[in-house]
């Protein structure tokens, strides 16, 4: 059973220049939440409680700020810097000691999920105990993500970054679970020509050993990277679309907690005070009612 995720927060945030040089990407608003608290939510919808945030260095007091270390949310948020973009697989090596030779899920911190039953797909995920299991959803281009190749029992058979050609037009998205061998296999790992680790060769560790599972978002489901502009406009108009339409927030993490029982009516007050007088405490004092 995986019980703690890595939320992978930091990065240039190069493709949404000049907005990123003065804050991280993942602190920018999604229609009326800042953009990590989607890929949080995911990891609390999965049930997990202890998470690892890596971002920037100097830039643990701003995601402070909006999330203190999670008590408040009725789960456990520790931080740590990543000095350069290393490759994702480096967030592993980071995050050494907190994983604690446990297994453990991988969210990217601008990667946005959005499905019928996905909870109980991620809770389904969580029980992983051997090998690795990523998300894929199909993509018009190609050409600009990690394909993998399925054969008719969905078993990943190839996996090649961001290919000129290939008859497959399924992403490896930047949600991950991975048995508790991820740290050491991490550090097998060479830089590639852009000097950083590749997720899709560690990725292929798993299926070269037959190991790799491959999990699906479903008929319906969304995932857009919101790290371009276009995708994170794209994100904002589709989380306001489906709010609006059906009265409820996407990734309202207080509703999730509530849910759980991991907080009470008490504690939400407490939020509504610090949030201020918004929509989003509107929201939270419907909950409450």
């Amino acid at each position: 059973m995986i019980k703690k995720g890595i939320i992978l927060a930091g990065g240039l945030g190069t493709r949404m220049s000049p907005i990123t040089k003065s804050v991280n990407k993942q602190l920018l608003p999604i229609y009326d939440k800042p953009m990590i608290f989607y890929p949080l939510s995911i990891m609390m919808l999965a049930g997990i409680k202890e998470i690892l945030i890596i971002v920037n260095k100097g830039q643990i007091s701003q995601f402070k700020k909006i999330l203190k270390n999670g008590e408040n949310l009725g789960i456990r948020i520790l931080y740590k810097e990543q000095i350069k973009p290393g490759g994702l697989p480096e967030a592993f090596i980071i995050g050494e000691k907190f994983i604690n030779n446990q297994s453990v899920a991988l969210i990217l911190g601008d990667n946005f999920f959005y499905a019928q039953s996905l909870t109980k797909t991620l809770q389904k995920s969580i029980t992983l105990n051997n090998g690795a299991k990523v998300f894929l959803h199909p993509v018009k281009n190609p050409k600009s993500y990690g394909i993998a190749t399925v054969n008719n029992n969905n078993k990943i058979i190839k996996l090649i970054e961001k290919p000129q050609k290939t008859k497959s037009n399924l992403a490896v998205t930047g949600l991950y679970f991975f048995d508790n061998n991820v740290v050491k296999l991490s550090k097998q790992l060479k830089p590639s020509k852009r000097k950083e680790l590749e997720i899709i060769d560690l990725l292929n560790k798993y299926r070269l050993k037959n190991k790799l599972k491959a999990e699906f978002l479903g008929r319906g489901g969304a995932w857009l990277d919101a790290g371009s502009i276009e995708d994170y406009y794209d994100a904002t108009s589709f989380v306001s679309t489906i709010e609006k339409r059906q009265g409820f927030k996407i990734a309202c993490l207080e509703e999730v907690s509530l849910k759980k029982k991991w907080i009470d009516k008490k504690q939400i007050y407490e939020n509504i005070k610090f949030y201020g007088n918004c929509e989003y405490s509107k929201y939270l004092k419907l909950l409450i009612s």
